[in-house]
């Protein structure tokens, strides 16, 4: 490399608006692969039946936070949000978690029974106002099976017509794995709708890569599609991995004043190590 990297990274460099391969989630840029417009058709549903429980797992960086913020976009007026990043602790905590997710002021000094009820009493206050209530836990894998369980029980708080609390959890393969557990059997029979996000096949990373070029202000052709099997095969599919890899590779062609990104761009990025990505060729 021997060009030194403006504030503006490469965006002049190849006419980018803005950076097309970011870490971070963005629902500007989400990608309707079949596996995410399943994924997200299986949110929505879970939210217009109503559905106690909904399951969402995919491998990390996959795109399962991109697909929640999409939906929080989407969720209609009517509707109160809880949502939890990353919950630990035992029975007691997970509650304390739940009434900040909600605004719903307590004494940490409280009893369980205590905060239980003040979650119930609210919960039925905002189903009185005509609104219903939406519990969302990313990173759900760092649930315990105790945690887990005790989710399911505020699931069974209801009008005795309508149930007052959904659950949308969000997690790791690992989270999948722990509720097929024996114990946690009623858990699953309260799961509504659930789906697993794989990884991507050859052909949707081609796709991938094109579509946020172009939502980028790019044509789609700044990185070859010659070099699409490389970047696959270095990254197993995974979407945060390709934007990784990808990335650097654009700077490298910028660095190289090269109109695209080849597939000698991309070995040279793996060669100089410094793609720090889990899979290696």
């Amino acid at each position: 490399m021997n060009k030194t990297v403006p504030t503006d990274i490469y965006n002049s460099h190849f006419g980018f608006a803005e950076r097309p391969f970011t870490l971070l989630p963005d629902p500007e840029f989400l990608y309707w692969s079949r596996d995410h417009r399943l994924a997200f058709t299986m949110l929505e549903y879970g939210m217009m039946t109503r559905a106690p429980i909904t399951v969402i797992t995919g491998e990390v960086g996959a795109g399962k936070t991109t697909l929640l913020q999409y939906l929080l976009r989407s969720m209609e007026d009517d509707v109160d949000i809880g949502l939890i990043s990353n919950a630990q602790g035992g029975r007691g905590e997970l509650l304390q978690w739940v009434l900040h997710a909600f605004a719903v002021p307590f004494d940490p000094q409280c009893s369980y029974v205590q905060l239980f009820q003040l979650l119930q009493d609210h919960m039925l206050e905002v189903y009185a106002g005509g609104r219903r209530m939406v519990l969302i836990i990313d990173e759900a894998q760092n649930l315990t099976p105790e945690t887990v369980e005790e989710l399911r029980m505020l699931t069974n708080i209801n009008s005795n017509k309508d149930e007052l609390l959904q659950l949308v959890l969000v997690g790791q393969p690992e989270f999948r794995d722990m509720i097929r557990r024996p114990e946690l059997r009623q858990f699953l029979q309260r799961v509504g709708a659930s789906f697993h996000l794989g990884r991507m096949a050859p052909a949707t990373v081609g796709e991938y890569i094109a579509h946020r070029l172009k939502v980028a202000g790019g044509t789609g052709a700044e990185i070859d599609p010659a070099a699409v099997p490389v970047i696959h095969e270095v990254t197993g599919g995974v979407p945060r991995l390709v934007n990784q890899i990808c990335d650097l590779a654009l700077v490298y062609a910028f660095s190289a004043e090269q109109p695209a990104v080849t597939e000698e761009t991309i070995r040279s990025v793996l060669d100089d190590g410094v793609y720090l990505g889990g899979y290696a060729l």
